[in-house]
Order: structure tokens, then C-alpha cells, then sequence
């Protein structure tokens, strides 16, 4: 890996801010950021990027690389907590190990906002009908989770109703994230389609904040992040292990993907990142409604507190040098 990679990531803006988060409780400042401003932050984040790739998948349209591309995240989606719960399943009872293996299928947007912003810095372009992935990585691994459970632990959940399908299938399509995002992508369409004047005045609010709504946000995260630090006891050496080695896997596995569909560097980053993050926000949420066997402290802290920080401060650049070497005629 190249560290000239690893110190430009590192860097930039929103890297430094969420490290000046992890600071501040590190050192037992009372720096707190209010409640509702994470979630408003959040909620613009994603209606951004949602918008934005609606403009470009607009432009773009589903023909060329853009549909097999789009099939091939959700596949990644469906497959990746299939055999990460076979691996949890060596060390954790079969409610932990759906839980954990339904986060690290699904994905992290802010993840994947982050490396965009990498990828904008090394000056290296990328389309903007990666969103549409993003949008449809979410929910698969949320159903293919709850089946787990529903499968490998019938005999210890003899009440059927208790699974609630009809929740479930709200949860995994309609939570917020994924509403939000799947929504601003439609509207970024319709938009570029019948009021290209209407996008045009858009853009100082999707684009020209972006920036700096980021870097506020992953300030909260560090905060965030640093607090989940106590529960990785609880996690221990084999959870811990997994939520950094996990990552690495699908990344490589998703290299070899972005290869075999020809993807530029950019794109490939981005669909790397898609397969190597893991959801902290909508499977969490949907896990502890519907899986309530499993131990939260257990699969948000291996998220939140492992995989998030290992990807936006080291995967990011690994994974770039990973699909520099694998993709050498990419342009």
C-alpha cells in the first residue's frame, strides 16, 4: 500500500475532524454534539448523494455498466452474510451470529461518502450511478439475516409470529436511510429528465455544503465511535479480528468483481467500499426489533467502533492500492 496514499487520506478535512472527535473523549472533554444535529446531518448527507445520483444515473441511463454493476452489489449483499455467518458461527450462538452478519452485508453510507471525497481529492472521477448501489445494498442483507435466524434456530423460536414479516419487511425497505436515499435518487432523475433549470439551482445546496457537512458529521461519529471503545471487551479478540479481517476479504473480493466488470478506478473504489463496509444505523436498528436474542453492544460495536474507523482511516487507501494493482489499464 502506498503511504502517500495513507497520509493524504488521512489529511483532509472530514478524516481530521472525526479524529478530533475521538479526541475530545479520549482526553475527557465535555465537547457534545446536540442531539438532533447528527440525524439532520445525516439526513442531508443522503439527500445529497441520493440527488446528485439521480442527476448522473440520469445521464447515464441503465445501459452499458451501469445495470451489471448494480446486479452485482446486490448479489455481494445477499452472499456476504451467508458465509460471514458461517465464520461467526465458529464462536458466537446462531441470534449473535445472523445479527453481526447482516451488519457487515449491509453498508455504510458515510463510508462510501467518505471515499467519494477521497476519490474528489486524488482527482480521480467516478459516476454517479454507484448511488443506485448503494441505495439497493441495504435492505437484502436485512432479509437474508432474519432468515438466517429464522432457519439455523427454529427449534429456540417456537413462536412464528414473533418474527413479524410484515415489520420486517418495512424496516429493511422503508427505514429512513434507505427511503431517503432511494427517494432523492428518483427525484435527481425526474429532475434531470423534465427541469434541468431546477437542478441547476440545486447545487449550491448538494454540492457546495457537502463538504462541510461531512467533516461536522464524522466530528459527531469520532465522538461517537470513541464511546463504543468499552464495549469492544465484550466483543473480544475473535469479534474484534473479524471486523477488520472481514472487511479486507470482501474488498478483495470485490476488486476481482470490479475487474471482471471492467469498472475505472473510481467506480471500482466505490464498489470495493460497498462490499468492505459494514452498517451501523438501519440493520442495528432493525436487528434489535426483530432479533432481540442477540447482544446490540456485540454488532454495533464491531461496526461502529472497528470496521468504520479501519475503513475510512486505513481501507480506504488500502483499497485504492488494491485496485491499482488489480485494474492497471483502468483509466
Amino acid at each position: 500500500m502506498e503511504t502517500s496514499l495513507v497520509l493524504q487520506n488521512l489529511l483532509t478535512p472530514p478524516v481530521l475532524f472525526f479524529f478530533l472527535g475521538v479526541l475530545a473523549v479520549l482526553v475527557g472533554s465535555d465537547l457534545d454534539i446536540p442531539a438532533p444535529l447528527p440525524k439532520l446531518f445525516s439526513l442531508y448527507l443522503l439527500l445529497a448523494i441520493g440527488f446528485r445520483g439521480g442527476l448522473e444515473l440520469a445521464h447515464s441511463g441503465l445501459g452499458g455498466q451501469v445495470l451489471p454493476t448494480i446486479m452485482a452489489a446486490i448479489l455481494m449483499s445477499l452472499a456476504v452474510p451467508v458465509y460471514s455467518f458461517l465464520i461467526l458461527k465458529l464462536k458466537l450462538d446462531n441470534f449473535n451470529a445472523a445479527a453481526i452478519a447482516a451488519t457487515f452485508g449491509s453498508i455504510s453510507a458515510v463510508t462510501f461518502i467518505t471515499a467519494q471525497s477521497f476519490l474528489e481529492s486524488q482527482k480521480i472521477p467516478f459516476d454517479g450511478f454507484m448511488v443506485a448501489a448503494l441505495a439497493l445494498m441495504e435492505s437484502p442483507a436485512i432479509i437474508v439475516g432474519l432468515l438466517l435466524v429464522k432457519l439455523a434456530a427454529p427449534q429456540k423460536r417456537p413462536d412464528e409470529k414473533g418474527m413479524r414479516w410484515g415489520a420486517v419487511l418495512q424496516e429493511a425497505f422503508l427505514n429512513s436511510s434507505v427511503f431517503l436515499l432511494v427517494g432523492s435518487l428518483i427525484i435527481g432523475v425526474l429532475v434531470a429528465s423534465s427541469s434541468p433549470h431546477g437542478a441547476e439551482k440545486m447545487l449550491p445546496f448538494t454540492d457546495k455544503l457537502f463538504y462541510g457537512a461531512l467533516s461536522f458529521f464524522l466530528l459527531d461519529m469520532g465522538i461517537v465511535a470513541a464511546q463504543r471503545l468499552s464495549d469492544l471487551r465484550r466483543a473480544g479478540p475473535f469479534l474484534i479480528g473479524f471486523a477488520v479481517l472481514m472487511p479486507l476479504f470482501n474488498a478483495l473480493v470485490g476488486v476481482l468483481i470490479a475487474k471482471g466488470l471492467g469498472l475505472g478506478h473510481g467506480n471500482a473504489l466505490l464498489f470495493v467500499v460497498l462490499c468492505a463496509s459494514a452498517s451501523y444505523i438501519a440493520v442495528p436498528a432493525a436487528m434489535r426489533m426483530t432479533v432481540p436474542e442477540a447482544n446490540p453492544s456485540l454488532y454495533i460495536s464491531t461496526a461502529l467502533g472497528v470496521t468504520f474507523p479501519f475503513n475510512i482511516i486505513v481501507g480506504i487507501p488500502a483499497y485504492m492500492a488494491l485496485v491499482n494493482k488489480f485494474l492497471p489499464a483502468a483509466s
